[in-house]
């Protein structure tokens, strides 16, 4: 691992893993403990998804496992590189029913792209070297080792294999030139960026290729930043549920031009729903089948050289961009609306629009995910990649603590904020002992409503009445100081702003408690169902 390059390995460990953490003593590796198993695959999922190298995650077997699991699952779903390590019983009771035995490799073959265990002292530098190769190559995600305790203990001669890199050929130039004369046939083409761009590092030649062809460009929840939301080309972002200001731009589109875009973000049948718009799709990987996607021509190799080849390749064009700054002026003038608004319980619209507007543009913010989610995602705009982070495969509550760890490691010199609802919060909130304790200084931003908010807003829209959804809460200030944290309650809307400034301005880590008005949730659907576009 060492000549792999990792920097850490987060984790809980257990009476399997006393050997790891012994040799751990001799190395340049550093073990950040934390407080849950999940918790510590949040934090490497969104290590990896920042720097592009695995995250690595370790557990004990049985509940460790187990435990572990979760956050292995959606670091995979997310594509975020991840390397899994459990502890194991030894091979010597692995024929039987045996204390905290499960066969590990099983149960996690469903949630990692590779896993294997170790049999063989011999056969380390071999998985470890493919463990790393495949959570790496295109699309990335979690690879899992399953360590047995008595092979753990072995002593053993061996090398770590040589690190060879992967490369991705471009597409060929039959194919850039068929693409390019789709798009020059197209009198309405729409770009739909996804997370692939940000992988890629392609953000800067899809704005290239946007400025050269005047095409808008719609972001995927994981896609934000992909263009900046200050660029008059911007769609913003899609994937809530029902029309939407966005939902006339895929109307509008004659041509889809996906690129970077995992399915697994946005179904096609909720902006393309009878496959009408032909799609051409421009990955790292041809596209999957369905129905609702019906792909004219497949652009795939390095997404980066291929946007770029399409660039050179495409001629400068007109377009109007009338129907396109009308999207842009409705979504943005609805946030603009609510910034002055100062009713309480605060609205969600007013706390985007006050964060926003604390936050410079460098700054990370992760959401968890709950009903807060759906507006960060509608209205929290992006000016650079990896700005805005959602997760939205999985999709699991309590990534955003987790994942604010990760980020300020790899950006101490940024702003970390951290948007949770108070149920998402208290399923990792034991992570603020490790922020602390690490001396992180990440800001929380807790909606709270003491409910699970976004359950709700479904079952009001089903069912007109919510359903076993309310719980109790802890005096979140009390809760945070005890870990260590300032906290802050937000008692009036007029105070929020000038309390992020100051929370961001600490240098230490901050919760605040903002009460939030979820009545809004139903009102956006009423407007959702009235947009015409």
């Amino acid at each position: 691992m060492e000549h792999e390059g990792v920097e850490y390995i987060f984790g809980v460990p257990g009476e399997e893993n006393i050997d790891i953490m012994d040799a751990l003593h001799d190395s340049n590796i550093e073990f950040i403990l934390t407080r849950h198993e999940t918790s510590a695959a949040f934090i490497a999922g969104t290590y990896g998804r920042l720097t592009g190298k695995p995250g690595v995650c370790l557990a004990t077997l049985g509940p460790g496992a187990t435990n572990l699991l979760t956050g292995v699952a959606n670091a995979n779903m997310d594509l975020c590189p991840l390397i899994a390590i459990t502890g194991q019983a030894g091979l010597d009771r692995q024929h039987k029913v045996s204390h905290q035995y499960y066969d590990l490799v099983s149960m996690y073959e469903p949630v990692t792209k590779w896993n294997a265990q170790i049999k063989k002292g011999e056969i380390v530098p071999e998985v470890v070297r493919k463990a790393y190769q495949v959570a790496t190559q295109d699309k990335p995600g979690a690879t899992h080792i399953d360590l047995p305790e008595d092979i753990a203990g072995m002593e053993v001669n061996g090398n770590p294999l040589q690190i060879v890199e992967h490369t991705m050929s471009e597409a060929d130039e039959p194919v850039i030139k068929q693409a390019a004369e789709l798009i020059d046939q197209a009198e309405h083409p729409l770009i739909l960026a996804g997370n692939g761009v940000t992988r890629g590092n392609a953000s800067q030649n899809l704005r290239d290729l946007v400025k050269k062809t005047n095409i808008p460009v719609v972001h995927s929840f994981m896609g934000k930043g992909a263009l900046s939301w200050k660029d008059e080309h911007s769609l913003l972002t899609a994937g809530i549920g029902g029309n939407d200001y966005i939902t006339c731009g895929f109307n509008e589109a004659d041509l889809i031009i996906t690129i970077g875009f995992d399915m697994a973000e946005y179904p096609p049948k909720n902006w393309n729903p009878n496959g009408a718009t032909p799609i051409l799709h421009v990955d790292t990987q041809e596209a999957e089948t369905d129905a609702a996607y019906p792909v004219k021509l497949n652009v795939v190799g390095d997404i980066k050289e291929n946007v770029r080849q399409l660039k050179e390749t495409l001629s400068n064009k007109e377009r109007k961009l009338d129907w396109v700054q009308a999207v842009r002026k409705n979504a943005l003038d609805e946030l603009a609306t609510y910034k002055e608004d100062n009713s309480f319980p605060v609205k969600p619209q007013k706390i985007i629009a006050d964060l926003r507007d604390a936050l410079d543009e460098q700054s990370i913010v992760i959401s968890d995910v709950g009903a807060h989610k759906m507006w960060m995602a509608r209205m929290y705009h992006a000016y650079e990649p990896n700005t805005c982070l959602i997760s939205n495969g999985l999709a699991s509550m309590g990534v955003a603590v987790p994942g604010a760890i990760a980020a300020k490691m790899v950006y101490p010199e940024r702003n970390v904020v951290a948007v949770c609802g108070d149920g998402s919060f208290q399923m990792t909130s034991a992570e603020l002992e490790t922020a602390k304790r690490l001396n992180l200084p990440i800001v929380v931003l807790l909606w709270r409503d003491e409910g699970y908010g976004l359950i709700e807003w479904h079952q009001l829209k089903a069912f007109n009445r919510s359903s076993h959804i309310r719980f109790g809460n802890p005096d979140f200030e009390q809760l945070a100081r005890s870990y260590g944290f300032e906290a802050m309650k937000i008692q009036n809307a007029e105070e929020l702003s000038s309390t992020l400034d100051r929370a961001i301005s600490l240098n230490k880590p901050v919760l605040i408690d903002c009460p939030v008005d979820y009545r809004e949730n139903m009102k956006l659907t009423e407007k959702l169902g009235d947009i015409i576009c």
